[in-house]
């Protein structure tokens, strides 16, 4: 699949090559950025797989030279090397499922615990820790943009910003409803008990992009922040929530040291979610002139984190299993990233 992929990105790349090369490309500041955009991205790829072949023909001509001369002493070198090489075509048949026009972008993520009060809000916290896990395991940057505490554990609501390239594309995948199961901590008399929790992912939305908004629309209140921030929180109204009547979103942000910083930092939320919008009422619209699909969508609950009576995480969409739910729960997500790109595609593709 790997080298159909690469392969199709090849094909892609010297259209590419060819539409960057036009006098009139740049007529069209939003297109252009777009095709330069993409064009850097497939240019990497297909370097990068390219460069895995010579190594897989350097390791092969190093192989033949020790059966050759009967000599063990590359054996170490060439385990390591293939290793290393696993770990490398992973990442690029990741990179290969990407390549949509808002894949690179960095992703904003908001988590809302489902109803069930201290247990739902007990795992939204969880989640949140895992995905910080993840970003900075892949070494990705992250901005807590607003979180509401929890009544006494976990969190109400939790809004974050994920930065670096492919972001926007690895994290979509995790969109949905996810659900625990577990022996409850806060149950005396040892119950099991079902939470969950949702988790929405947009893309951030770049400034140059025009999303016209009417201050006439808005509703701009200040609060003190709640949660942690340092010598500012609760000495100034520093927060700010933006209520956009039209569509009833609401964002907010308290993590910045100003009202100013935070205001912008809500206003940039509220523009992603805007456009995130429009783009769910333009695939519905596809949706509903296609007809009914036999295969279920992208559905609420895609995930389940089983830690009783036995432990398992299991994928609904993609049938992925992990039982070692610790690793897990401290970030290692990446194989139910990869199939659920692998997923994404094919649902696309039907």
């Amino acid at each position: 699949m790997i080298t159909f992929e690469v392969e199709n990105s090849r094909r892609e790349l010297e259209k590419l090559r060819q539409e960057a090369s036009a006098p009139d490309l740049w007529n069209d500041q939003k297109r252009a950025s777009e095709t330069m955009a993409l064009l850097s991205y497939l240019e990497e790829l297909v370097s990068t797989y390219d460069s895995f072949l010579q190594r897989v023909s350097e390791l092969e001509d190093m192989n033949a030279l020790s059966l050759e001369e009967n000599d063990p002493s590359f054996e170490e070198e060439i385990v390591h090397a293939l290793d290393e090489l696993d770990k490398r075509i992973d990442s690029i048949e990741s990179r290969a499922l990407l390549g949509g026009e808002l894949d690179a972008k960095n992703a904003i993520v908001s988590i809302h615990p489902g109803a069930g009060g201290l247990e739902s809000q007990d795992w939204a916290g969880m989640l949140l820790r895992m995905y910080i896990r993840w970003c900075e395991r892949v070494g990705f940057a992250f901005d807590l943009n607003d979180v509401q505490p929890g009544e006494g554990e976990g969190i109400k609501s939790a809004t974050f910003t994920v930065k670096g390239k492919n972001a926007f594309g690895l994290l979509s995948c995790e969109k949905g409803v996810h659900r625990l199961v577990r022996i409850s901590p806060f149950d005396f008399s040892n119950r099991r008990h079902t939470s969950f929790a949702s988790v929405d992912v947009i893309p951030e939305i770049d400034e140059e992009l025009q999303i016209d908004i009417d201050p006439k629309d808005l509703r701009i209140d200040t609060y003190h922040s709640s949660g942690a921030g340092g010598q500012h929180v609760n000495v100034t109204d520093s927060a700010v929530r933006i209520t956009h009547i039209p569509t009833g979103i609401v964002v907010q942000c308290q993590n910045e040291r100003s009202q100013a910083n935070n205001k912008a930092v809500a206003m940039k939320i509220l523009k992603s979610r805007l456009f995130d919008l429009e783009a769910r009422k333009r695939e519905e619209e596809i949706q509903t002139a296609r007809g009914p699909r036999k295969d279920i969508a992208w559905g609420n609950q895609i995930r389940s984190y089983v830690f009783y009576p036995y432990q398992l995480v299991k994928d609904h969409r993609t049938g992925v299993e992990v039982g070692d739910v610790q690793s897990v729960m401290d970030g290692e997500i990446d194989k139910f990233i990869e199939e659920g790109l692998r997923w994404k595609k094919k649902q696309a593709q039907d």
